[in-house]
């Protein structure tokens, strides 16, 4: 395809964003009606509306749900009754959600128009990009994707992450060339369901396109990490293919990613494994992105939500001079919506959702700055009176909501996301969101009730301690810990020294005495009122523990949910380690613990 014709798809594209997005309502309201309409005749609608098909019906008498009440229906219908049960049409596939959010993966039904959907999203984000940063059609974009092998339901519906689906389907594999967007990676690589192989064969094929390469990214800022210690792991291997212009055939057996790659390394390259080898021998890594990437502009990925912790480790690898950028907010669920000021600081990113997508309501959770979390509207057991929702058009700038969306097709009807979002503004009569953290991530011993957003917060004051022991935070993650008496908060920290030789066994010498003891208490006291009464006052909850693990324990956590059947792509670390098969692996890996004081020096 021409670039002509390719600039005059993208101002297609961009029209039709104006045209939804002043029109909200209107769009709202009609998509709802359509939703009805064409699944008038299912079983659970019938359960709750004489006249399925109206509007003001729906809104008094379907009632606001959580994944626990649909299970039973998806469940039927992956055991082979009739997707008539929920879906006016033919249920396709099942979508399978990592189950790192919420502590297990679910299954949503889905059918072939979903994709057109997600694909219409998907065309959105170019178009927006190249509004920021111009001339990414003179270059390649090294993105790295990955799918999960499917698995059917007895009744023979294939299974498998949302993101799989739509790497298999001929929405991407019969995609027309697109200048705009031209991958490193081969279709092969990216539809090998080995991990390994796929990762080692697309960061070699993004070496060897590294000078025309123009953006980095990958779905997760958690994956793009996972590949850069891939990176740091195999760098010597990858050099050596290039230098000799042929695969290890020990190191990858996949035929189809052995066809590709020959195509990739066409001939011997010794000068080009030369100029990588002499970037990757360096000592430290800081800015490594910008120096085998050098014409690269920015990274893609998410780093909203728990993903921010990840924002000091990817300025470290790009020297800070590569923008970090958010495009789309989406789930297993739903596609949601697009970030329209993509260069943002990825404090500032808001989503603006699209009207299209699904017919979205709201529970209200508090107003401008008092976020009524964990409390009564954001308990997931209570009934939602359907009277308390607000739809997108009636949202309030400053305030707090819990998202509940009924999607076009695959019957889910006042589905709680389980997302908690602050309206920030409007573009043009669409609201925009700041994503803040999911609802159901909560630390709690006595009457503390400790949710995502606060945890993430005094953890990243905690850290600041770290800097001047040239030390970062890698990953963490957390567990209430209620076998000692009272109980306390468990901490898991995983710390890069970013000089190796200060190291002992995976632990930075220098936390023998006094620091981590003052991580735990920075920590305690960031955290809100009332967990510091219990702490200090009631002495309810015992004093909060550090548990440091060595080198690539995230990784192996990673490893471990993905051999579960998780996706590497939807992979997010669990904030709050509910598994016990995780809690076992970390355990085993912790080379100390540090408490904070038995009796607190600060003030509740």
């Amino acid at each position: 395809m021409d670039g002509k014709k390719l600039e005059y798809k993208g101002e297609e594209a961009l029209r039709e964003l104006e045209k939804l997005t002043e029109r909200t309502g209107e769009v709202q309201v009609n998509l709802l009606k359509d939703i009805l309409m064409k699944n008038k005749n299912t079983e659970y609608l019938n359960k709750y509306m004489k006249e399925p098909t109206e509007v003001t019906t729906f809104k008094r008498l379907v009632p606001v749900v959580t994944y626990a009440d649909i299970q039973p229906y998806i469940q039927r219908i992956a055991n082979g009754e009739d997707s008539s049960l929920i879906s006016g049409q033919t249920i396709t596939e099942m979508l399978r959600s990592s189950g790192t959010s919420a502590g297990e993966q679910k299954l949503m039904p889905s059918i072939a128009e979903d994709l057109d959907r997600r694909t219409f999203l998907y065309n959105l984000i170019m178009p927006i990009m190249n509004q920021y940063v111009p001339g990414l059609d003179k270059g390649k974009a090294m993105y790295l994707y990955f799918v999960k092998s499917e698995t059917p339901t007895p009744s023979g519906i294939p299974t498998r992450p949302v993101l799989t689906s739509y790497y298999k389907s001929k929405h991407f594999k019969c995609r027309p060339p697109d200048p705009f967007n031209d991958y490193t990676s081969p279709d092969q690589a990216i539809l090998c369901t080995d991990n390994r192989q796929s990762m080692y064969c697309q960061l070699l094929a993004g070496l060897v396109h590294r000078h025309q390469v123009l953006r980095l990214g990958a779905v997760f800022a958690s994956a793009f990490l996972r590949a850069i210690s891939f990176l740091e792991r195999n760098w010597v291997h990858l050099c050596n293919d290039i230098r000799t212009g042929s695969l290890d055939s020990t190191t990858i057996v996949d035929p189809g990613c052995r066809t590709a790659m020959s195509d990739v390394l066409r001939s011997p390259n010794p000068l080009l494994a030369d100029e990588i080898e002499a970037i990757c021998r360096c000592k430290s890594w800081k800015g490594i992105l910008c120096q085998l990437w050098p014409r690269a502009k920015y990274i893609e990925a998410v780093v909203t939500g728990t993903m921010a912790q990840y924002i000091p480790a990817l300025n470290f690898y790009s020297g800070g001079k590569l923008p970090l950028v958010c495009t789309m907010y989406a789930s297993s669920e739903c596609y949601f919506g697009v970030n329209l000021n993509p260069l943002c600081d990825p404090a500032e990113v808001s989503y603006t959702l699209l009207p299209n997508m699904g017919y979205f309501e709201f529970i209200p959770l508090g107003d401008n700055g008092r976020l009524l979390l964990m409390m009564d509207a954001g308990n997931e057991e209570e009934v939602v009176p359907v009277d308390k929702l607000v739809d997108l058009a009636h949202v309030r700038p400053g305030c707090y909501y819990e998202l509940v969306v009924t999607t076009f097709a695959v019957g889910l009807y006042r589905y709680r996301i389980g997302d908690v979002l602050q309206v920030t503004g409007f573009y043009n009569r669409a609201p925009q969101f700041r994503f803040i953290c999911r609802r159901n991530v909560v630390l709690s011993i006595d009457t503390d009730k400790t949710n995502e957003e606060d945890l993430h917060k005094s953890v990243s004051m905690a850290k600041k301690l770290l800097e001047p022991y040239n030390a970062l935070l890698v990953e963490y993650t957390s567990y209430a810990d209620t076998s000692t008496i009272p109980g306390h908060y468990v901490l898991y920290w995983e710390v890069l020294h970013l000089q190796h030789s200060s190291t002992t066994n995976g632990v930075v010498s220098l936390f023998d005495a006094h620091l981590l003891p003052e991580c735990c208490s920075t920590v305690e006291e960031s955290l809100d009122y009332v967990y510091r009464r219990c702490r200090a006052y009631d002495k309810s909850v015992g004093p909060l523990e550090i548990r440091l693990v060595g080198a690539g324990t995230f990784d192996a956590l990673m490893d471990l949910c993905i051999s579960q059947g998780g996706s590497i792509n939807q992979y997010k670390t669990p904030r709050c380690i509910k598994s016990a098969a995780g809690l076992e692996l970390l355990n085993s890996r912790v080379k100390a613990c540090f408490f904070s004081p038995r009796d607190p020096t600060w003030i509740p």
